[in-house]
């Protein structure tokens, strides 16, 4: 097993910087907006659309839709200043290239998944189940338990698990 380097404390300069967002590549903004707003319970924060490079971007992100500013300014700046976004991006005539997005899940491998944590991960693997969402690993199956990964409509993999358990997933792998 490698060795994990000692990095020490993170460079004051950061302390202010955070993870704000991961992008995604979408074909149908409609399955995909259903999905993270049906399925996974995100808020739609921002549409932006940028018609002379033709793509939309679609952010997501689990905030109080109440709390979304009225002004088109100030939302922008609010939804890119919230923790953890998602940022489906669609580039139009995408939907009709019958060649699907690269997951990273296959070769050559590369981006893996993005995470969601939920409070009882049995309990969301069958609603998953009841709203026809593909399950690509049961939370029992394969050789780490307690933890599942579903698929979205573009095939990116989404590992869902509940933070108190993870604890123990991780020992029992090593």
């Amino acid at each position: 097993m490698e060795e994990t380097p000692e990095l020490g404390e993170a460079d004051t300069a950061t302390q202010d910087f955070l993870l704000q967002q991961t992008m995604l590549r979408i074909k149908d903004p409609l399955k995909s907006l259903t999905f993270y707003n049906k399925c996974l319970g995100m808020t739609l924060l921002l549409k932006l659309d940028f018609p002379y490079m033709k793509f939309s971007q679609y952010v997501l992100g689990y905030e109080d839709g109440k709390d979304i500013p009225e002004d088109v300014k100030e939302r922008e700046a609010w939804a890119f200043s919230c923790k953890a976004t998602v940022v489906l991006t669609h580039n139009w005539g995408s939907e009709n290239d019958e060649k699907p997005f690269h997951n990273g899940n296959s070769e050559p491998l590369g981006f893996g998944h993005i995470g969601i944590a939920v409070p009882d991960i049995y309990a969301a693997c069958k609603r998953f189940e009841q709203l026809g969402v593909k399950i690509v690993k049961k939370p029992n199956d394969g050789k780490i338990k307690g933890l599942a990964f579903i698929e979205d409509p573009d095939g990116y993999w989404i590992e869902i698990f509940s933070p108190d358990n993870m604890a123990s997933i991780m020992t029992c792998t090593q």
